[in-house]
């Protein structure tokens, strides 16, 4: 892939994967909220690719949906075509506070699921035009079933998986591939209040090389770490009445 598209590019795992690609000598545009983090990363990666040409970057609040199309354009500009899009922005609510307030739980659906899937649908229509490509997205093993420790973010992973599915059907014949990602515990900032520690948990660097793997070999669905399909494969098949006493 020679021309890439990171949205969230300032996330932990994101940046990982723009430091592998511009070793290779990508051109990465990347967008993010954060203008002065975003600005820092492109400079790193400058230094990494050893051009200062190969790397632009857009300032965007991925929930101001009209903004999606001017982004789009800049990069279509900047890129010439879109080999390959990661889709990486997010956050993790406290599931107390936004059963507290349904305001900000349908923020946090907003900004985790419908702001991820109009990206997407504006990009699946660039990509299909062009008969090629890959889009990718961060979601999350959460959106493999409701549990009462974070739903509201489960919900809205759960939203872009089904979106997921749906394009990767409908693309398949333009010859693009589509690919969900599922992290488990990851050791990022989004993570910082957790107890971390042990064989469940993670580095974004470990991460972002399975993602650019599964990118480049056009995989559809990637869990990562690799066991975290077969701890979601048990846990979608407890029964109801069991999982509903289970702390989860």
């Amino acid at each position: 892939m020679k021309n890439i598209l990171v949205i969230g590019a300032t996330s932990a795992i994101a940046e990982h994967c723009a430091r592998r690609w511009a070793t290779r000598g990508t051109k990465l545009f990347l967008v993010g909220r954060n203008a002065e983090r975003l600005a820092m990363i492109a400079d790193d990666l400058r230094v990494r690719a050893g051009s200062a040409d190969c790397i632009a970057t857009f300032v965007l609040d991925a929930n101001a949906l009209a903004s999606h199309q001017p982004m789009l354009e800049a990069a279509l500009g900047f890129l010439g075509q879109l080999d390959g899009v990661l889709i990486a922005h997010g956050s993790l609510p406290d599931q107390q506070a936004c059963e507290a307030s349904v305001d900000m739980m349908l923020a946090e659906i907003a900004n985790n699921g419908v702001s991820v899937i109009a990206l997407a649908a504006r990009l699946a229509n660039v990509l299909e035009a062009q008969r090629s490509g890959c889009l990718a997205a961060i979601g999350s093993v959460a959106g493999d079933r409701g549990r009462q420790s974070n739903y509201t973010y489960g919900a809205a992973k759960a939203l872009v998986d089904r979106f997921f599915e749906g394009l990767r059907n409908r693309l398949a014949p333009a010859g693009v591939s589509v690919l969900l990602i599922k992290p488990g515990f990851v050791d990022t900032p989004m993570t910082a209040s957790f107890a971390k520690g042990g064989p469940l948990w993670a580095t974004p660097e470990r991460v972002a090389g399975e993602i650019v793997a599964a990118m480049d070999s056009g995989r559809q669905v990637l869990y990562t770490p690799w066991f975290w399909r077969w701890i979601m494969l048990i846990i979608r098949h407890i029964p109801e009445r069991i999982f509903m006493r289970m702390k989860l």
